[in-house]
C-alpha cells in the first residue's frame, strides 16, 4: 500500500521536471562592458526577437532573414516522399538483379571456357601420342588416323587451343 503513493509522488515529481523547462525561455546576450548576460528576461533597450534564446536548435538572430533559395536548392534539399524513396528502392533491386544475372551469365560463359580449354589439351595430348586414334566410318566401324590425317588434326586442336584457351 505504501508503495502507490511513493509512486506517485515520483511520477509527478519527474513531470514537473520535465515541465519547467517548456516554459522557460532564456537569453543571452552581451552587455556594454563586453559581458555575457544570461537571464530570463530580453536585454534592456533591444527588442525581443534581436536577442539570442537559448536551447534553440540553430542559434540565430531572430531579427535575420533566410536568404532566398531557388527551387532547384530547395528541391534538392527537399526530403524525398515515401512514393520517391519506395521507387529508388526498387530500381536499386532491379539494377542489383541484372548485375547478379549479368555475373552469373559471365562466370558461365568463363566456366564453358575452361571446359573446352581442357578438352582441346586432352584431344592434343591423345592426338600427339603414339596410340591408334580416328574417326568412325557411315557403317559405324573405326577408321583409323594415317600420318598426315593426324598431323592435321593436331594442327586443328592447336588452332583451336590458341583461339579458346587465352
Amino acid at each position: 500500500m505504501t508503495m502507490k503513493p511513493a509512486l506517485i509522488l515520483a511520477f509527478g515529481f519527474a513531470s514537473a521536471l520535465l515541465m519547467t523547462p517548456l516554459h522557460a525561455q532564456v537569453y543571452q546576450w552581451k552587455d556594454s562592458a563586453g559581458r555575457t548576460v544570461v537571464s530570463d528576461t530580453p536585454p534592456p533597450g533591444v527588442a525581443a526577437k534581436d536577442a539570442r534564446v537559448i536551447g534553440e536548435r540553430m542559434p540565430t538572430a531572430r531579427s535575420e532573414k533566410p536568404a532566398d533559395k531557388t527551387s532547384e536548392e530547395k528541391s534538392a534539399e527537399a526530403p524525398k516522399t515515401t512514393a520517391e524513396k519506395d521507387l529508388d528502392f526498387k530500381k536499386r533491386q532491379q539494377e542489383a538483379r541484372e548485375k547478379a544475372e549479368k555475373s552469373a551469365k559471365e562466370q558461365k560463359a568463363q566456366a564453358d571456357r575452361e571446359e573446352n580449354c581442357r578438352r582441346a589439351r586432352g584431344n592434343l595430348a591423345a592426338l600427339e601420342s603414339k596410340r591408334l586414334v580416328g574417326t568412325l566410318d557411315e557403317k559405324g566401324e573405326r577408321k583409323p588416323f594415317d600420318d598426315a590425317q593426324r598431323q592435321q588434326e593436331i594442327e586443328r586442336a592447336r588452332q583451336f587451343m590458341a583461339e579458346s584457351c587465352k
